[in-house]
């Protein structure tokens, strides 16, 4: 992702047990405001060529159904369309719409990773994840295909092989900036399975010329961990681990 404005929210868990998604079309972009994003886009990707312009989806709002739904309405557009967050003054950009994956150890501590320096977010840390993709022909975007990305996901960033059977609904997370993650459950490993299939992945990943998106793992069990990282993490990050601890005891 490209680095994010700020909107102002606050960052939570949105308590989500029934979950709607709707498509709907993309805002359309004043020709200037399209210039200055392809400036900035073509910018970045002289400064870091491994980002590329592949198709994505974004989130153009959420609505609350009673006191346990949520209706996300989402966008497919780019990855350029992630430059438009630093264009001064625009208007029309639309935050992330993404997955992430809960992956605890045997002992309970739950994985996080560290991103890259061939990524966007170089040197921060998150859950394994990332921002969805548009549905195949016509594959419904539903709970079964956020589930698939989400093992996608796991798989790429941390070598870890589950089923997206496996995976089970957690809850939904809103970053600061309006960012929506709906977020998975994996079955709990043993920490040693777990560090032994990241260090396979990264080797696998150097061996091809490439840096892994998360070049470092780590294990943490609270909040109070969380400075230790000793670098930025997602804003986001620190309700779900308090969440997961409370779930925990």
């Amino acid at each position: 992702m490209i680095e994010e404005s700020a909107r102002g929210f606050r960052a939570e868990l949105l308590d989500v047990h029934r979950l709607r998604l709707v498509e709907t079309a993309a805002p359309r972009l004043a020709p200037e405001e399209r210039l200055a994003m392809n400036e900035v886009w073509d910018g970045l990707v002289r400064v870091n060529p491994s980002f590329f312009d592949g198709p994505v989806l974004v989130c153009a709002g959420t609505e609350r159904e009673g006191s346990d739904g949520l209706t996300i309405s989402w966008v497919r557009t780019t990855f350029r369309h992630f430059a438009l967050r630093r264009v001064p003054g625009s208007t029309s950009w639309l935050p992330s719409f993404f997955v992430a994956v809960l992956q605890p150890a045997d002992d309970g501590r739950l994985l996080v990773g560290r991103m890259s320096n061939s990524t966007a977010a170089p040197g921060r840390w998150q859950l394994p994840g990332g921002s969805l993709e548009p549905p195949e022909g016509d594959e419904p975007l539903d709970m079964m295909a956020l589930r698939r990305h989400a093992a996608r996901e796991l798989i790429e960033e941390t070598g870890i092989d589950t089923p997206p059977d496996d995976l089970t609904y957690w809850n939904v997370t809103r970053a600061g900036n309006g960012s929506i993650g709906v977020l998975f459950r994996a079955p709990s490993l043993p920490e040693a399975l777990l560090r032994e299939r990241h260090e396979v992945m990264v080797a696998a990943e150097a061996a091809q010329g490439r840096d892994p998106e998360l070049d470092r793992i780590a294990l943490i069990h609270s909040t109070a961990q969380l400075p230790l990282l000793a670098v930025p993490h997602v804003d986001y990050l620190e309700p779900i681990v308090r969440r997961y601890e409370a779930s925990e005891a």
